[in-house]
Order: structure tokens, then sequence, then C-alpha cells
């Protein structure tokens, strides 16, 4: 890639000193969100300084287990998925829809109208992320019915990502092709550079946007050893990938094997806690419920994350449609790997690992569909 593009810097490298100057310039024009620690946890909130990233920090996940702890760097990105992802501001937990009241004989509807009010810049959103808003996208804008909502925030977002050079014990982004560095989808891209002898940042202008914002910061060109660490980063985690999941054929598979016997024997373990649809960056459950005040003249309705481990989600007039535990397992695995890419092309699995590690009981998504697909027990 040229390093000007119709005279526009299109790559640089930071020092790593420099990327507070990327952070007043970006909150110039929107709300910061990026990666903090925090109840032991890194979790995504507001920064304003770099002091405000997990320098140093970085975490240990396997199957149901998570923990911080310190690294032996200062690596400000030195981590991987953890229990939240930039959904929550995209597509809210909770929104409200329209207001209501009733005044004498009359009732006023408001429709809600503050959604993409507030500009977010998103800072250090990985590979897999990219992608999972990718589909989010698609769910809430690629139909003939568009979700205002978050067709406003999306348009106004700022994304800011970092490639992958360490992968964790249950990421398998590179088996879904969607990590562990970007391609599309982003206006600016960080590679974090860091070696006994440096701490800086590649930068890749992937927006108009981000070249301009690029053009104002301090850098120097890019050299042929700047591309070959950054190269050596990405193999470096394409080959720590902790999990891995074979793709060909598993769609076929897992709609071939309603009656497998390994739904039934997972479902033994399954709490129906939703865990893994709540931290799951493209679950977009919802539904909608109706609110009144005290004295009957206010109300709001509101739209809130549901998910399909919930029995009253498939709940229809006589009763759920999945009142098992394996049946609603059943429902998600196979609607997350399969039943997905008949509705929008494409899995609905990005690779991040959030559901094996936040399951309280440790179920591998890898290995069930591994199983499944295998087609030898009924």
């Amino acid at each position: 890639m040229p390093e000007q593009a119709n005279g526009t810097r299109v790559r640089a490298v930071l020092p790593a000193t420099a990327l507070q100057a990327l952070i007043d310039a970006l909150a110039q024009t929107h709300t910061v969100i990026g990666p903090v620690l925090r109840d032991g946890a890194i979790i995504y909130d507001r920064v304003a300084r770099t002091e405000d990233l997990p320098a140093g920090w970085t975490d240990r996940q396997e199957a149901g287990r998570y923990s911080v702890e310190r690294r032996g760097d200062a690596a400000l990105f030195g981590y991987n998925a953890g229990p939240q992802s930039w959904k929550q501001f995209l597509h809210p937990p909770r929104e409200t829809l329209l207001t209501a009241r009733r005044e004498g004989g009359e009732l006023t509807i408001t429709p809600d109208d503050s959604a993409g009010k507030e500009r977010y810049a998103f800072l250090g959103v990985r590979a897999c992320e990219v992608a999972a808003i990718a589909r989010q996208d698609r769910i809430f804008m690629g139909g003939a019915y568009r979700d205002a909502g978050y067709a406003a925030r999306r348009r106004n977002a700022f994304i800011v990502a970092v490639n992958c050079t360490e992968a964790g014990a249950t990421c398998f982004c590179a088996s879904m092709g969607t990590g562990p560095h970007v391609q599309t989808g982003f206006d600016l891209a960080l590679t974090e550079l860091l070696d006994d002898k440096r701490h800086d940042f590649l930068v890749q202008a992937g927006s108009p946007a981000g070249a301009a914002l690029l053009a104002t910061l301090p850098g120097r060109v890019t050299e042929g050893a700047d591309l070959a660490a950054s190269a050596a980063g990405k193999a470096r985690a394409e080959a720590q990938m902790g999990r891995k999941l074979e793709t060909k054929g598993l769609k076929q598979a897992l709609q071939a094997n309603p009656t497998h016997s390994r739904w039934d024997e997972v479902a033994t373990r399954c709490l129906s806690c939703a865990n893994c649809t709540m931290v799951c960056p493209t679950c977009f459950c919802t539904t909608v419920t109706d609110t009144s005040d005290l004295t009957g003249t206010g109300f709001a309705r509101e739209r809130h994350w549901d998910s399909c481990y919930t029995l009253d989600f498939s709940y229809l007039h006589g009763g759920a449609v999945r009142q098992s535990g394996a049946a609603r397992y059943r429902q998600w695995l196979t609607h997350k790997l399969a039943s997905w890419i008949d509705q929008f092309g494409e899995s609905g699995c990005v690779g991040c690992g959030r559901c094996i590690t936040w399951c309280p009981v440790g179920i591998d998504l890898t290995e069930e569909a591994a199983i499944i697909a295998a087609g030898d027990a009924k």
C-alpha cells in the first residue's frame, strides 16, 4: 500500500506517547470509549488519557475462567476480548422506543429521537469485533426494515481498530476468517509494536475520515522493519489461537442432526443462564415491554436484550415452543453456526471466544460443534 493516496497519508508510525494526541483529536467531536481496568476485568468505558488504558495488564481465559494479571511490559492493548462488546453502545441493552402521556381525554405519543446524538469513537476494536459490528450492520440496516436508532448510532461512530499480536486460549477468529488483523470496516487501525528497543504504533487509515485524522497526528513514514514486525505479530497471534473450529460442512451437519444425543448431554450441564448470548457481540434477540407511572398518565415502551435461552422467549399462545434446555441450546448453536448463514449469508460467530470464557460451567462451542458435526451418535 502506498504511503500517500491523493496527497493524504494512509499509513504512518506513531510513538506510543503520541496516542494521547489521537485521543485528544477524537474527543473534539466524539465521546471516546476504550478499554479500562475495573473490578477485576478489562471493560469498555470513557477514556480521556492514555493513563486510563490498561497499560501492562493482560487477561487469562479458559472455559469458565477469566482473570487479569500483570504483564512483563507496558503494552496498552495486551489483552484479549473481555466480558463486554461494542454492541452495548450501538445496540443498547435497554432502549426507550417511545413515551406517551394522557392528559384529559387526549393521548400524546412521542417517539424517542435521542439515538445518535452522542457520537462515539471506539478505541481498541479487535478484528473479531469489527466483524461483529459488520454482522449487526447487516441485521439492523441491511434489509427492507432498518432500525433507525441503530443506524443513527452507527452512522456517527468512528472505529479505531487494534490488530491482535497475541491470542488467548479461547480465541478462534482465524478459523472464522475474522482476524487476527482487520481488513475492512475501520477508520484507523493500530498495530502495537513493542520490544526492548521500541514502543510504537503502526497506524493505517481505512476511510477518508481516518486518513484526514491521521494527517494531523505526529508520526513518521513506515519502514520495512515496521511492516515486518506487524506481519510477525499477526503470525504469532494465528499460531497462538487456543481453539479451532472446522467450518467446512458444519452448517449442513448441524441442520442434519436435530436428534443427536449430544444435545441432551450438554443440556445436563447447561444452566440456561443466557451468559453466552449476553456476551456475544452478534446476538440480537430483544423483547419489548410497556410500563406506566403510578398515576396511569405516563407511559413508556422499552426494548431490552432477551435470549433464546429463556423459557418465555419462544412463548406462543398455549406455551413455549422450546421447553427443554436441550432444545434451547440446539436453537442457539444451530442458529449461530448454520441457519444464520441462511438468513444473512455468513456465520453468526466471529470466533471471539467470549461464550466459552463466560459460560459458568465451561461449555465450549467449538467442542460441541465438532461432536455434532461428527454425526456418529443419535
